[in-house]
């Protein structure tokens, strides 16, 4: 007498591809991630086809370990992913929220963005400038032998030339006395700079422009993340800072 097989092994196989398939995709298409719920659904799926298949294979041709291990391994790695992408989303919304906490930390301080302007202030009672707040940075590609900083004011005009020597790789700062080329005391006011670097050999190197603003505000955005709002009214993203005065 041939007893006959309920839920073979290549049903059982058909039947778990088609689930396994179905919720890598719900996984990888859905605008959240798979929340624990559902992993413990799919995994009582597997247990009770399991069952089913046990209770119905036929004695004189049982379920091969080796499939059996196989088809443990295919419902583990579908549950680790629904896990995974559910730890990963936990961790994402902590980081936006460190982000933020961060952020609004800065209010009142001063930072380096991407930028090329400085600005000059002048002492009220002396007249003289104070140099304090006519700072800049500049960010090197690689090691050069000598930098120069020109300020210009608003028409373009060359209003100091400040020759900083040999600089290393990496971001640096500088700072403007506010004197000028012919020794004079420049008027307070914003300006603008330009760095040239080059090697040892003249050839140029790299170098990128940063300004000192004063952080007035952090401003949350729609996808969860934080921008810096700056004293002149623009915003950037926490992570465009560069340095922290």
């Amino acid at each position: 007498m041939t007893i006959s097989n309920v839920a073979g092994a290549s049903s059982w196989n058909s039947i778990l591809a088609n689930s396994a398939t179905s919720t890598a995709a719900t996984a990888v298409t859905s605008a959240n991630t798979a929340s624990l719920g559902s992993s413990q659904s799919l995994a009582q799926t597997f247990l009770q086809l399991l069952v089913a298949q046990m209770n119905n294979q036929d004695p004189l041709n049982p379920v091969d370990n080796s499939q059996l291990t196989t088809q443990m391994a295919q419902i583990s790695t579908v549950t680790g992913i629904n896990n995974l992408n559910t730890t990963v989303s936990g961790l994402m919304a902590q980081l936006q929220q460190s982000a933020a906490i961060q952020s609004a930390q800065l209010t009142g301080h001063s930072v380096m963005v991407a930028g090329s302007g400085i600005a000059l202030a002048t002492n009220s009672s002396s007249g003289s400038a104070t140099g304090v707040s006519a700072v800049g940075g500049y960010n090197l590609g690689g090691a050069a032998q000598n930098v120069t900083v020109t300020v210009t004011d608003a028409s373009g005009a060359t209003v100091r030339t400040i020759n900083l020597g040999p600089q290393s790789a990496g971001f640096q700062d500088f700072t403007w006395d506010g004197t000028t080329d012919s020794g004079t005391t420049a008027a307070a006011g914003n300006y603008q700079f330009s760095v040239n670097a080059t090697s040892g050999t003249g050839a140029a190197v790299s170098a990128s422009a940063y300004n000192l603003m004063t952080v007035v505000g952090a401003v949350p955005q729609a996808d969860g993340s934080t921008q810096l709002m700056l004293g002149n009214g623009s915003q950037v993203a926490y992570s465009a800072v560069k340095q922290i005065i």
